[in-house]
């Protein structure tokens, strides 16, 4: 705290400082003031746990804006009423300024919150046209082995492409703090994150049945969709059915996951084959969330999605996650990066962990890639009752989170709460009815079924306007929510009938 607390003590006495330079003792006060914070901010910076090219980068930014501070002071300094004034917009300034650059200049990049790959432990990202000799002393020194780890059929348009997966010998494992800022150090080396592992559990659901309300669907199990009757579905399937609405171009949701059982009777139908090693599913999380966001509709077998025709919307399979339903920020990465090559227009990712802002950046990179090719990008909010924000991918900027509420219509117990992320929704998430590998059905709770929810409705969207990007995909999605019983922390509900039908207003 030592370094806001002091810029900000810094810009206060060079205020006092032009307000009182005619008064001569005053001003000799606050010029020293001025002086002694600013030589502490500037030691704060110095001894902050992070590489040289960070603290010189800090300074530069900061002293920057200090100078402009200054600058506005002297300008202001002939107008008497400026302190009240002036001092109230600088206050609010600060207080923006600390909360979007300085909150996290400083945090040591290396600082994990859960266990490391032990496959590669560390995400380094080597300067553009490296080729990682600025390492060979420190993997010398620490029997480092290390591979570039990303290939994006589009280098031109990340950097993606300069990361390398660095694996550190176990014998160096209680030591990974110093190897990091070692790497740091190193020549060409532009950033380091920890690989964390990311788990995921499936919770059990009950089975919960509501009359059919007439949907007009034939699907053995559609009574047993409490979310349909929720979101006001039967109003989408007519409204499409009525306005004869057709896809511009089928959209292709990429199921980050376990893996899809492609043989599946309720999904084959609407499944599209990425790679055949991702065609099965031991664990049964993603044949679940498959089920969710692309059911095939009125075949008198299992669930349903949001159409009665399936000719809006088709999902495939990207694995990420082992038959142990674990995985790492890289294979996550990875994942987003190979969905987005294929073409995806919509990325679901029922899975996450707890992170920060500090350790996002190759998240960071990998959603803007993938929005660049086109895809919305979704994610789980999280199952810990805690704020999204901290986890990840659900607070990366660029990402729809999305929380989970249950019949009636409260934030579910576990669900985290999206009120501090960019872009936070509400979805079905507590006794969802769907799909599981074998033919089979069953009843999962979790912000992972929430999120394919949302995934399909997005997908639905695209289908209609290709060119839909994530922004104004969420500013529709606000509009035409509903409320729940906690909406400040869950975000809105969404309303597949009044998302549509506001997209297809805005394309006539």
């Amino acid at each position: 705290m030592i370094y806001p607390l002091a810029f900000v003590a810094a810009v206060g006495s060079l205020a006092l400082w032009f307000y009182f330079q005619t008064d001569e003792a005053r001003s000799r006060l606050f010029r020293r003031s001025f002086f002694a914070t600013l030589a502490i901010f500037i030691l704060s910076v110095m001894v902050a746990d992070v590489s040289w090219s960070s603290k010189m980068g800090t300074l530069f930014r900061d002293l920057l804006v200090m100078a402009g501070f200054g600058v506005a002071f002297q300008f202001l300094s002939g107008w008497k009423r400026w302190p009240i004034y002036g001092l109230v917009l600088a206050g609010a300034i600060l207080i923006g300024y600390y909360q979007v650059f300085m909150s996290g200049s400083l945090d040591r990049q290396q600082a994990a919150t859960g266990p490391l790959d032990d496959a590669g432990e560390l995400l380094v990202e080597l300067a553009e046209g490296a080729n990682g000799d600025g390492l060979l002393a420190v993997k010398k020194k620490y029997k480092l082995e290390y591979r570039r780890t990303f290939d994006p059929a589009s280098p031109e348009s990340t950097e993606l492409d300069d990361y390398i997966l660095v694996d550190v010998p176990s014998q160096y494992s209680d030591r990974i703090d110093e190897v990091i800022r070692a790497i740091q150090d190193a020549k060409d080396v532009d950033w380091v994150e920890p690989n964390e592992i990311i788990t995921i559990s499936p919770i059990e659901g009950q089975i919960t049945r509501l009359p059919d309300k007439e949907l007009g669907l034939n699907d053995q199990y559609v009574g047993q969709l409490w979310g349909f009757q929720a979101m006001e579905v039967k109003k989408l399937l007519d409204y499409l059915d009525a306005q004869k609405l057709t896809p511009k171009r089928k959209a292709l949701i990429a199921i980050l996951d376990t893996g899809i059982d492609a043989n599946h009777e309720d999904i084959k139908g609407n499944y599209r084959s990425t790679k055949s090693t991702y065609d099965n599913d031991p664990k049964g999380h993603g044949t679940h969330c498959a089920g969710i966001a692309a059911a095939v509709s009125n075949n008198g077998l299992g669930v349903a999605s949001f159409s009665r025709d399936n000719s809006f919307v088709e999902a495939t399979s990207i694995k990420v996650l082992n038959a142990s339903g674990m995985g790492s920020q890289r294979s996550i990465i990875d994942g987003i990066i190979q969905a987005a090559d294929a073409g995806a227009g919509v990325i679901s990712m029922s899975l996450g962990g707890l992170s920060s802002q500090s350790k996002e950046r190759a998240y960071r990179q990998a959603v803007e890639y993938a929005n660049k090719k086109g895809a919305i990008v979704v994610a789980a909010a999280g199952n810990s009752n805690r704020d999204a924000k901290g986890f990840a991918p659900a607070g990366v900027p660029g990402v729809i989170a999305v929380s989970a509420v249950d019949e009636s219509l409260q934030r579910a117990v576990f669900s985290n709460y999206v009120s501090s992320v960019e872009m936070g929704v509400a979805a079905p998430g507590v006794n969802i009815f769907s799909t599981i590998p074998g033919n089979k059905y069953a009843s999962f709770n979790g912000t992972s079924m929430a999120t394919p929810y949302t995934a399909g409705l997005l997908g639905l969207m695209k289908s209609l306007d290709p060119d839909l990007n994530t922004k104004d995909a969420y500013e529709i999605l606000k509009k035409t929510g509903l409320p729940t019983r906690n909406t400040k922390e869950t975000g809105l509900l969404i309303n597949p009938y009044a998302a549509v039908k506001m997209l297809a207003s805005q394309n006539n």
